[in-house]
């Protein structure tokens, strides 16, 4: 579990195509000591330490990560959001996140405003019950609010701070994030399923 508040950025070191894949990460800057099977968001992504590297750690991903997220578009030199698991009596800064990416989407547009960036990502039909206005979603495992919600896309305002110490910096229009909807959306749209079913039986 994760809160998507990102805590360090973190470099694509290695990559071996085998069996899935298997990626050497090092953290930018000091990073708490690291234990083989620790689990770490990386872009969003939850991963397990599967080894330790002299300058970071190794994990594996399945082909099932591949096709839903933007790993295997990864690159050795690639910076990556990085993100440790909650603990017990942390503070929860943002939303509760699984690590688990529910779509691939496209960056539509990156706007300049007064008060930071204004970007525009294509919303998957599969997310749209999921994503309202003023709620929670993550974006390559950061935290952020819904400020626009159309059809087909809706939009998200990066303050200064999260602009600088985010990989988000790094995107452009056209470019392809990992999202992840709010959990607490995930299981009221649930409900609501099975409140419906249960009607429509009647």
């Amino acid at each position: 579990m994760f809160t998507g508040i990102v805590t360090h950025l973190g470099l694509v070191e290695r990559i071996e195509c085998e069996a899935g894949r298997t990626l050497d990460i090092a953290p930018i800057g000091r990073f708490d000591e690291v234990e083989v099977g620790a689990s770490i968001a990386h872009a969003g992504v939850c991963l397990t330490v599967a080894a330790l590297t002299e300058t970071g750690w190794r994990v594996q991903a399945s082909a099932e990560t591949l096709a839903r997220t933007t790993l295997g578009r990864w690159h050795p030199g690639e910076r990556i959001n990085l993100e440790r698991s909650l603990r017990i009596g942390d503070e929860l800064g943002g939303h509760l996140v699984f690590g688990h990416v529910d779509a691939v989407a496209e960056i539509l547009a990156i706007e300049e405003r007064a008060d930071g960036r204004r970007i525009w990502i294509a919303l998957p039909t599969e997310l749209a019950p999921l994503v309202a206005v003023k709620g929670s979603i993550a974006v390559d495992g950061v935290s952020l609010t819904v400020v626009d919600l159309e059809a087909d896309r809706f939009s998200v305002v990066i303050v200064p701070h999260t602009w600088a110490v985010t990989t988000l910096r790094d995107r452009e229009a056209g470019d392809l994030v990992n999202l992840e909807a709010d959990m607490l959306a995930r299981y009221v749209a649930r409900q609501l399923a099975f409140r419906s079913r249960g009607a429509a039986r009647v």
